[in-house]
């Protein structure tokens, strides 16, 4: 089989299972590895499915031995789900941090995280310092490429209910029409835009730091 070979974590979310889909379908790519703490239940001849605890994702991308090119991360959750911010803090910064160590020791050159605006190491919002540290983690890691993806809310049928969440995301397509401008960051972009944005952007050559808003998402997506 031909084409790169592609790590993905995080494919059972929103953003994730679209850029699992758009991976899948990619002639570019010719191997798929999901790292997934249960089987995702798809079969496909170029998935191969890691089931691993992220405590232990370092040893178990190891113990795989495949050489990757690319690295996708989708990792996330919030606060409420988590159940509190220091096991927030462990899926959303120790957690990646952890996978894209494991990525780059396999070999993988270029990393791609989905982050959120506002995301800063120097915040004084408890979410978005997170978010600041873990694309700190990543790009502190040595890859050739790194594109940290920030949308604003996030269109797509969730598995849990967020009633906050989808109350904004009714609102949203109005709010959109009136976030214009240097504004335009704010607005809402849907995960499948979002994955293909990713997948657009490991396919480009080029090495360094990228941050991609909603402005670039959509240009890449198109």
């Amino acid at each position: 089989m031909t084409g790169k070979t592609a790590l993905i974590a995080g494919a059972t979310g929103l953003v994730g299972g679209f850029v699992l889909k758009r991976l899948l379908a990619s002639p570019d790519y010719g191997a798929v590895i999901a790292v997934t703490r249960r089987s995702l239940g798809i079969s496909h001849p170029k998935l191969t499915e890691i089931v691993t605890d992220f405590e232990h994702v370092e040893d178990a991308i190891a113990r795989k031995g495949t050489r990757v090119d690319d690295a996708f991360c989708a990792l996330g959750t919030t606060i409420r789900k988590a159940g509190s911010q220091s096991a927030f803090a462990r899926i959303d910064l120790d957690y990646v941090a952890a996978f894209a160590r494991a990525a780059r020791a396999a070999g993988a050159t270029r990393f791609l995280l989905v982050s959120a605006i506002g995301a800063s190491p120097d915040s004084r919002v408890f979410y978005s310092r997170i978010k600041g540290e873990a694309e700190q983690a990543v790009a502190s890691i040595g890859f050739g490429a790194t594109h940290i993806f920030r949308p604003g809310l996030i269109f797509g049928e969730r598995n849990e209910r967020r009633p906050a969440e989808a109350a904004m995301m009714a609102a949203m397509p109005a709010l959109n029409l009136l976030l214009v401008g240097s504004l335009d960051i704010y607005r809402g972009i849907p995960a499948d835009t979002i994955a293909a944005a990713m997948v657009a952007a490991a396919l480009r050559s080029g090495t360094g730091r990228h941050v991609l808003t909603y402005r670039e998402m959509m240009a890449l997506a198109r």
